[in-house]
Formats: structure tokens, sequence, C-alpha cells
């Protein structure tokens, strides 16, 4: 019991030491305490808690066998940021060759792509999905500045630019929303 409580109060580095080393528990209680950080990216970048839920998982599959990768040289989080996005992309690019797929040959699959999901119900996910529509790194750069609230500096980190590549990311995005957004507001 005592074990238990001190891996749950354990930092993430010293998590990931242990998980790296083989340790289970060290790694459950990893993917426990990120695993509603993971989920609400993937949700943001999705838009549906469906693709949202694969995503995640997809992402614990990965993590089990990427974290002998991870070699601290940043944090945690911002790694698995980057793990994230990438199964959130690798899922999009799956849903669009299923949907290539039915359109040409006119095979018919249950996919999550083939659930009709509602109307956004507030700005709020009117706003999502708008930032949804736009070019990838402009949507990214958008989830992680707005959606996780981190600095332009971080987000770079993330992404794997510099912090004037976010901002001039930033900048082009809030254009794109406000003639994405204008039909809505003119309702």
């Amino acid at each position: 019991m005592k074990a238990m409580a001190a891996r749950t109060e354990a930092k993430d580095d010293d998590l990931v030491a242990l998980a790296r080393r083989g340790d289970r528990d060290a790694f459950s209680t990893l993917v426990a305490r990120h695993y509603d950080f993971v989920f609400r990216v993937a949700w943001r970048w999705c838009g549906r808690r469906t693709d949202a839920e694969d995503i995640a998982q997809e992402v614990c599959v990965r993590l089990g066998k990427a974290i002998q990768g991870f070699r601290g040289e940043g944090r945690f989080t911002t790694w698995l940021y980057q793990l994230t996005l990438n199964a959130a992309r690798d899922h999009g690019r799956r849903l669009a060759r299923e949907a290539t797929r039915v359109a040409a040959y006119g095979v018919h699959a249950l996919s999550a792509a083939a659930v009709v999901e509602p109307e956004p119900e507030d700005a709020a996910e009117a706003l999502w999905e708008a930032v949804r529509q736009l070019p990838p790194k402009q949507c990214e750069a958008v989830l992680l500045v707005y959606g996780e609230g981190l600095s332009h500096d971080a987000a770079s980190d993330v992404m794997g630019c510099a912090e004037a590549t976010v901002s001039w990311h930033i900048h082009e995005a809030r254009k794109r929303l406000k003639a994405l957004m204008r039909p809505v507001r003119e309702e």
C-alpha cells in the first residue's frame, strides 16, 4: 500500500526511469496520471469522442514501446504531446484513406468516419470545429497555445520549430478563423 502511494506521488522523471527498467507499476501510474491529458489533446485535435478514445488508446500502446526512447532531455509532458499529436495525425490519415477507399470502391465499412456527428451546440465547440479546419501546423499551434495553455516557447518545443514560427502560425490562424467564423456570427 505504501509503495503504491509512493508511486502516485513520484515525479514523472522518476516513474519514467523505473518504467524504462521494466517496472509495470510505474508505467501504469504514468498512464493513469496522463490519460486525461492525452484524451483532451486528442479530442481537441479531432473533435469526436470515439476517435479521441481510439487515439488515446493508441498513445498508451505507443508509450509502452517508445518509453525506452525518452531520454529526459525535455519534460515528459512535452514528449507526450508529440506522441499524442503524431498518433492523432496518423489516425486522421487512416480515416482519410478509409474515406477515399469507400468513395473509390464503394466499400462499406463501419468506422468512426462514417458516424455523423451532431452539429456544434455552443460557440466554443463551433470555434474548435473551425480550428480543426485550419492547416495542420496552424491547428497544432492553436491547440497547444489556446487549448493547452502553453507559452509560444513551450509550443515551439513540442512542434520542433522556432518560437517565432509558432507566433506566425497563431497570427495566420487568427486571420483564417475570423474568416471561418464570420458566417456563424452573421446568422
